[in-house]
């Protein structure tokens, strides 16, 4: 038998078949339109992107891999967390999907806290614009004609289900990032729907990542040569979902995401929430079991924006850093080009170059945004272990791994080592696929999410440790200064 993975981006959707061993057999991926932005700060999708990039996508798995994919008995979806999807009673799509990184609602927040005092307390988390129910308090006050034909409200990867399926559920690891989730009962909240003028009704059925939640129409089936009577499983957000492919379901287990965004991911036995550090604490996709998150929203992303600058490619900055480091320089990166989460929760929070001289050059510049980045994911982890959180095996995965004085950098500025896999596949795809073998056969998710072989294991660089601890006692304190200034200016 095999298992299907499909990770539903912003930027296109990827198809992944595995066998029952785990084995990759086949993968195919396909663009969606990118997402628009017709203001400052917005950031909206068509949600039949998604599903017209899913169909391409399978569409050709299914003609480069027809026997395998005959054999098909499970699905498992990913997909990126938060995004508002706004059905009428027919099911149509009402306005073009709000996406995660949208910043439309931050006064929303502050509202929704206001209304509801003990939000904080029931949902483990800080109301943040990308969370999902600010969205809709937004669309409740500025397009009530829109929020007054509102039946159904989705997340990403549940219209996808939806469209697959018919049926309308989502798992516990992306409903716990809508903040309408009472996190530590894996249950939706009334209190906190209300405060969005929403009910229990307006929302899809739940259920855990690795359990069975749909099965797929019989057209679609047939469509793609499947003989089987295929389950979907529950799924999970994009985060989890990398957890599952890379074996982090255990607790203390996690990995270091480097990448546009940045992750410091861990799962807990129980649920641990830090609201006063930002800390996203949600379930994960599999049974009994939560997960933090420190999330950075500039990671490569601040190296991109550095090569735009510059007119070097990320390449040739990375190199140039790695070769000509010595040690830190004066400069000193502060990674908020698109605002920041963990710890700040300042959507208006901007980034800033500090300790510029004549001597600063693009090597030394890209050197001080590798270093921003990775005193970022140590603003992460402190408040992560704030919460009483104890990090074991830490994996690094994402685009940026690839770079060694990047991860010497985190490495270092977290005390513990780094993990980097040897090659393959470990993202949301894999880890999609993977439920989708639970689903099927009820098989149990710790014999399946197993960890991949470690290549290689960066240790903390010992001699640079007291003077990047230094710097990031100098990192913390021009926050709250620039800070200060922009208010005043």
């Amino acid at each position: 038998m095999t298992y299907l993975g499909i990770d539903i981006g912003t930027s296109g959707v990827k198809a992944l078949l595995i066998d029952r061993n785990g084995r990759t057999l086949g993968e195919a991926t396909a663009r969606s339109v990118e997402p628009v932005r017709p203001h400052p700060g917005w950031s909206e999708q068509n949600p039949e992107d998604w599903w017209h990039a899913t169909l391409e996508a399978i569409d050709a798995l299914s003609k480069a891999h027809p026997t395998a994919m005959a054999k098909v008995r499970g699905i498992g979806l990913s997909g990126h967390m938060h995004g508002a999807v706004l059905l009428d009673k027919a099911h149509r799509v009402l306005r073009p999907a709000i996406l995660w990184n949208d910043g439309r609602s931050a006064d929303d927040c502050a509202m929704m806290e206001a209304e509801l005092p003990s939000l904080r307390e029931i949902a483990g988390n800080i109301a943040m614009p990308g969370f999902t129910a600010p969205k809709l308090h937004w669309v409740r006050r500025n397009e009530p004609e829109i929020f007054a034909q509102t039946a159904l409200v989705l997340l990403p990867k549940a219209y996808v289900r939806l469209r697959l399926s018919g049926e309308a559920i989502e798992d516990m690891s992306d409903a716990a990032g809508t903040l309408w989730l009472d996190v530590a009962k894996r249950d939706w909240s009334d209190a906190l729907l209300a405060v969005t003028g929403l009910a229990r009704a307006h929302m899809p059925a739940l259920a855990e990542g690795s359990a069975p939640a749909g099965r797929l129409r019989r057209a679609l089936a047939e469509r793609w040569g499947m003989t089987e009577d295929v389950v979907i499983a529950g799924g999970a957000g994009d985060n989890a979902a990398a957890a599952c492919g890379i074996g982090a379901i255990r607790p203390g287990d996690g990995f270091v995401s480097l990448g546009t965004s940045g992750v410091l991911f861990v799962s807990n036995d129980r649920f641990r929430p830090n609201t006063a550090g930002a800390v996203h604490a949600f379930c994960h996709a599999v049974p009994n079991t939560w997960h933090q998150m420190g999330v950075i929203l500039s990671a490569t992303d601040s190296l991109n924006w550095l090569s735009k600058v510059t007119g070097q490619k990320q390449a040739e900055l990375s190199a140039a850093a790695e070769a000509a480091y010595r040690g830190p320089g004066e400069e000193i990166f502060l990674p908020y080009l698109s605002g920041e989460r963990t710890p700040h929760n300042n959507a208006r929070a901007r980034g800033s170059f500090v300790g510029l001289s004549h001597l600063s050059d693009p090597a030394s510049l890209a050197a001080a945004v590798m270093d921003g980045v990775a005193m970022a994911f140590r603003d992460c982890n402190r408040v992560l272990a704030d919460a009483g959180t104890d990090i074991g095996t830490l994996l690094a995965v994402g685009g940026g791994s690839k770079s060694a004085l990047w991860l010497r950098l985190i490495a270092t500025h977290l005390d513990r080592p780094l993990s980097v896999p040897g090659d393959g596949d470990f993202g949301g795809a894999l880890g999609a696929a993977r439920l989708g073998l639970c689903a099927a056969e009820h098989a149990d998710p710790a014999a399946v999410m197993t960890m991949p072989t470690i290549a290689r294991v960066v240790e903390p660089d010992r001699a640079l440790s007291a003077a990047l601890t230094e710097r990031y006692a100098r990192y913390r304190a021009l926050y709250p200064a620039i800070e200060t200034a922009r208010t005043l200016g």
